[in-house]
């Protein structure tokens, strides 16, 4: 499970904090956890996501290794806007 305030990679919006973790109820009026995400290059753009079996996929942020090894491969230009998000964000925060 992730934590309130920490950084994660959604396949949804890219780079995100998750903001909370709240609970929401169905149309059964049970309740469920939700990650609140926000996106950090885009305040506007959120998504409440399931904690349990969530079909979106959500995982810790790459290494710098890795990072650095995104940005050098020759096809890094046609990566996806949020792997190019990701690849920056992580580069950016290691300098």
């Amino acid at each position: 499970m992730f934590q309130k305030k920490e950084v994660i990679y959604s396949e949804t919006i890219g780079v995100c904090i998750v903001d909370d973790v709240v609970k929401l109820a169905n149309n059964k009026k049970e309740a469920y956890n939700y990650y609140l995400l926000r996106s950090v290059f885009d305040k506007t753009k959120k998504a409440y996501i399931p904690v349990e079996n969530h079909t979106v996929q959500l995982r810790n942020l790459i290494t710098l290794q890795e990072a650095l090894t995104l940005q050098n491969e020759g096809n890094y230009d046609e990566k996806s806007e949020q792997v190019r998000g990701e690849v920056a964000y992580v580069i950016g925060k290691n300098q």
